[in-house]
């Protein structure tokens, strides 16, 4: 859930890829930073980082204080705000919103002054509940990292039309 000036957006997390603990291509592999300090915040907040000086990311902690890990958000099925979504992101598909996490941080406008929120309370930027336990999820190696690229850490619902990346990945 993302709350601005024009309106509520909302949409259902489709895709996840996890970042665990010791896990090579994570960003607090080598210890908190200035710049990562908010994955080693208290399960539930907001990491946002700025990925090839192109795209936002956003990433919510996964662990308990001090203990760095992380699941990037990589895409969502747009549900509310859809026109805010298009005038953000200059697009008229749907499908093609936040398909992807860059794409959906320019659709919710989710940018560094989001980084260290608590996604658990509703403010800004929140995590909602809502969806069907009875779909199927699809689990991949992670899209578009080289260390401990073989790991089957991406998990995505196996129906969505919403999901990123390469086909081939999508039918696991």
């Amino acid at each position: 859930m993302r709350d601005l000036p024009h309106g509520i957006l909302s949409g259902l997390i489709v895709e996840t890829e996890a970042y665990v603990i010791g896990d090579a291509a994570g960003h607090a592999y080598r210890g908190m930073t200035p710049r990562n300090r908010s994955l080693f915040l208290e399960r539930g907040h907001a990491y946002v980082y700025l990925a090839y000086g192109i795209s936002y990311m956003l990433n919510v902690s996964s662990e308990t204080p001090g203990i760095g890990a992380g699941v990037l958000i990589r895409a969502l099925e747009p549900l509310e705000g859809i026109p805010i979504m298009k005038l953000n992101r200059g697009v008229e598909r749907v499908r093609d919103l936040a398909r992807g996490p860059g794409r959906l941080a320019a659709a919710l406008r989710i940018d560094r002054r989001l980084d260290g929120l608590d996604l658990c309370r509703k403010g800004p930027l929140w995590l909602g509940r809502r969806g069907d336990p009875s779909r199927k999820i699809g689990r991949s190696i992670r899209i578009g990292i080289t260390r401990d690229a073989d790991r089957l850490l991406r998990f995505y619902l196996c129906d969505s039309p919403f999901v990123s990346g390469p086909r081939s990945l999508n039918m696991r």
